[in-house]
């Protein structure tokens, strides 16, 4: 297994201690940010979510910078995103800092890119994660960041800026599942 890929994989294991973190009432204090009681558990789950997503851009650069870009990463990498963002908009919307509604709508956007995958993975085709995907992506980091950070360090305004940014990701996921669809649609018109 090369490097990029065992980045990748490290961010997979990144995530139960990102889940525990977030979902066992550790009280380990409070900080001061702005207008906002910031949980030191959420710091840390927001750090740690921060680290795991930086892994996606350094696996993905060095893949391409060293010509390692393999079948196993083009799985592996999306499924990894998917598997953080997941994790982290659910347990947003168990803090009350997500509406589910956009949570579902997020989540159901993967499942239905994972599916179209596994049909052309069937047909022996491998589909790349594209540039709009990408940007999907980051957004959704961004979104997810500044919400477990409790909206900081947009905390000292008025601005809701982890909200606003959530309904970005939305409307980007929206646009590029669609965007990914259209693409794409060969594949599940020539399936047998």
């Amino acid at each position: 297994m090369n490097i990029p890929n065992r980045i990748t994989l490290s961010r997979i294991f990144m995530i139960p201690i990102f889940i525990i973190i977030l979902s066992v009432p550790f009280d380990w204090g409070t900080i001061d940010i702005g207008n906002e009681v910031l949980p030191v558990a959420d710091f840390v789950a927001a750090f740690i979510f921060i680290i795991a997503s930086t892994t996606d851009w350094i696996d993905g650069y060095y893949a391409r910078k060293h010509n390692l870009v393999t079948n196993l990463g083009k799985f592996l990498d999306p499924l990894a995103d998917k598997l953080l963002v997941s994790a982290a908009l659910i347990l947003l919307v168990e803090m009350g800092q997500a509406s589910a509604w956009i949570v579902i709508i997020i989540i159901s956007r993967e499942f239905a890119v994972t599916g179209l995958r596994q049909i052309a993975a069937g047909e022996g085709t491998i589909l790349a994660a594209g540039q709009m995907g990408k940007l999907k992506t980051w957004i959704q980091i961004i979104a997810i960041s500044v919400l477990l950070l409790h909206n900081f360090p947009f905390s000292y305004t008025t601005i809701p800026f982890g909200t606003i940014a959530l309904y970005a990701a939305l409307v980007i996921t929206v646009v590029s599942g669609v965007d990914y669809f259209v693409k794409n649609w060969h594949v599940m018109r020539d399936s047998k």
